[in-house]
């Protein structure tokens, strides 16, 4: 028996004995026994991923599973590459939550439904890119959107926000998943079958009309899932109020199944597309990496933060994928191959670094019980090690050396600047727009996580909570530990990465040219003759820091140090109050984007009894909403609302009028019969 299917069973197994275990073990046990058993699943589904990308590959067919045409599975380096990145997060974030678990009682996360749920969603994380038909993969990703929803609502009964950002998650993906079924409906009617083989073997007789309908829905379908601009109004709802570990899930491994959707779609089902397609797909991308960054920058609540901060990391991706089809398009397949490298490698390198932020954003909730920057500070002292693995994969956030998200960008930005030698407007309008906004958009992340970093965890503590903050257990920080480590490993050598990405962009059928290749310690781009060595890179750095901070101190002159208050005017020693906060920090940038943003603010005044000239009390209160959301989708809702109450007036009560409604309607269709309709 091959490693594939041996370690898909083991991670099924594991699963199926994890919710066993959820569901029947006292509270004490089965948090401990449950995490480990869905740290088994993670393993197992890695494990097989590891093995697809080394080149061994498996193919099943599974005729009772499921009714009618049964289950259809198949494993190749691309399916491999979404399932190493999803068991690995899940394997660390499992053993994160047990310590995480373990402090909030039988309840949250805690929950027997929670902890049965828990190892089900780790095991359809693994599970969804191993479908290879259409009714295989509508059943894995609706068990996908189940079970996660069951975990974003673990906590519904301590907060209403949780149950309102449930039936937001619950409506959005299942629109989208009436997309999907929609647009595999009519790819598989004109292919002639619903297995992916017989799909990419019938996707030249399709229609050119029928091909660009199918991108287009189960485009809007999967960017849905990825958290893309405009169809994201789900994600900064759900990943703030689900669980930290459940967020760190969704974030790290389930919004990647998005991507994965379009890509195997798209550059492999389709086999590629005109150039409208891409384009198109390029512009959402672009939107969200700069609306999403804008909306992180003026976040205050932590996890909210991060949530907008995945909208921006998946935009990135989406101009990745969107350029490699634009280049297939035109004929440019080296520069597609680049192009999908580039975007594949920052689906791993968001992946891990985006675990740790939200591991660490738990650790704080839980010491604190507070996500809102505002109120926290202080904690770097109190929480050292939370603090510095929050900073370290803060720079992979940024893409800045030696973050792990900067050669990834780095490879991005290579593929568009060398795209410009394609010829067509559209290109030469379109790739120079898009390096423009990556280079925004990472200006803007920096801006956020330093206001994350320096507000949150340095500076004094505003409130009690955040002053009284203690250092997590160990369990916590073993598994954000080993997300540190991949976040490290990747930002020093992600050449070890070259061969698997090389058989994962092979695996949609473009060329594998090596595009990324160079034995771990090097960066060798062997179709446009540009290299780079990360690891010498961070040696540059800390050799240039070490100087920095080394000469001054060798050749500078000695003097006595006095310790002696500094002259304060007379006010007093500083206060919390006097620092920056995460609203303040962001105003300055809320200014130069005022127009995009369209913050609102309330000013209101109350004067003393006495006299109306005098003031007791001020209170301004400023708000940046999601514009988006509240343009696009309020008008919506309220129609839906509007049309709901009037029908709620057309239910009477009666039986006569539910019978008349009846003869008139019979009364209608006899009539549209009568007349041809």
């Amino acid at each position: 028996m091959s490693v594939i299917p041996a370690a898909l069973a083991t991670a099924a197994a594991l699963a199926v004995a994890g919710a066993l275990a959820g569901f029947g073990l006292p509270y004490r046990i089965r948090v401990p026994v449950v995490g480990v058993l869905t740290a088994g699943v993670g393993v197992g589904g890695g494990t097989a991923g590891v093995a697809a990308l080394g080149g061994s590959r498996w193919a099943a067919t599974f005729p009772g599973l499921l009714p009618l045409a049964g289950a259809h599975v198949a494993v190749d380096a691309l399916a491999g590459l979404f399932m190493a990145v999803a068991g690995a997060v899940v394997a660390a974030v499992a053993v994160y939550g047990i310590g995480y678990a373990s402090g909030h009682g039988p309840h949250g996360l805690g929950s027997r439904t929670a902890q049965t749920v828990l190892p089900l969603f780790a095991l359809t994380l693994v599970l969804v890119p191993v479908a290879a038909s259409v009714s295989t993969f509508l059943v894995l990703w609706e068990l996908m959107a189940l079970a996660s929803l069951l975990l974003v609502l673990a906590e519904h009964r301590e907060r209403a926000s949780v149950r309102q950002a449930g039936v937001w998650y619950a409506v959005m993906t299942h629109l989208g998943l009436i997309l999907l079924l929609i647009g595999f409906s009519v790819f598989a009617a004109q292919a002639g079958g619903e297995t992916f083989s017989a799909l990419r073997t019938g996707a030249q007789a399709v229609s050119p009309a029928a091909r660009g309908l199918v991108f287009v829905l189960v485009g809007l379908a999967f960017t849905s899932k990825a958290g893309a601009v405009p169809l994201h109004a789900w994600l900064p709802r759900a990943h703030p109020e689900a669980p930290s570990p459940v967020s760190a899930l969704m974030s790290a491994a389930m919004v990647n199944l998005g991507i994965y959707g379009l890509v195997r779609t798209g550059l492999d089902l389709l086999g590629g597309g005109p150039a409208w397609w891409w384009l198109g797909l390029m512009a959402v991308g672009g939107a969200s990496a700069v609306y999403g960054i804008l909306q992180a920058a003026m976040a205050s609540d932590l996890k909210r933060l991060l949530a907008y901060s995945t909208s921006e990391n998946m935009g990135l991706v989406l101009i990745g994928v969107g350029a490699s089809g634009l280049f297939t398009s035109y004929g440019d397949r080296p520069l597609a191959t680049l192009a999908l490298s580039a975007a594949l490698l920052h689906v791993i390198n968001h992946a891990a670094f985006k675990a740790l932020l939200f591991c660490a954003a738990g650790s704080v909730l839980r010491s604190t019980g507070l996500r809102d920057l505002d109120r926290l500070g202080g904690l770097r002292p109190r929480m050292p090690v939370t603090a510095g693995l929050f900073a370290l994969a803060a720079l992979g956030a940024v893409a800045l050396p030696p973050g792990n998200g900067f050669i990834s960008e780095w490879l991005l930005l290579q593929s568009l600047i060398h795209g410009l030698q394609v010829p067509g407007v559209a290109v030469a309008v379109v790739l120079p727009l898009s390096v423009a906004l990556i280079a925004l958009s990472a200006g803007i992340a920096a801006a956020a996580f330093v206001k994350a970093l320096g507000v949150g965890f340095f500076a004094r503590p505003r409130s009690e909570p955040a002053a009284a903050a203690k250092e997590s257990p160990p369990l916590m920080l073993a598994g954000m530990g080993l997300l540190a480590a991949a976040c490290a490993a990747l930002a020093l050598v992600p050449g070890l990465l070259g061969d698997g990405l090389d058989r994962a962009v092979t695996a949609t059928g473009l060329p594998g040219s090596g595009a990324l290749s160079g034995g771990g310690l090097s960066v060798r781009l062997t179709d446009i003759s540009a290299s780079l060595s990360p690891l010498w890179v961070v040696a540059a750095l800390t050799a240039a820091i070490m100087l920095a901070v080394g000469l001054p101190r060798l050749y500078g002159r000695r003097r006595r140090r006095v310790n002696a208050r500094l002259w304060d005017c007379g006010g007093g020693a500083p206060t919390p109050r006097m620092a920056y906060t995460a609203t303040s920090f962001a105003e300055p940038l809320q200014r130069v984007f005022d127009d995009v943003l369209a913050p609102e603010q309330d000013l209101n005044v109350t004067p003393v009894r006495e006299s109306a000239y005098l003031v007791e009390r001020v209170r301004f209160q400023r708000r940046v909403p999601d514009r988006i959301e509240h343009r696009l989708y309020e008008p919506v809702l309220s129609a839906l609302a509007g049309w709901g109450r009037a029908a709620r007036r057309m239910a009477g009560g009666s039986v006569h009028l539910y019978l008349g409604y009846g003869f008139v309607g019979l009364v209608v269709l006899l009539l549209a019969l009568a007349v041809g309709w």
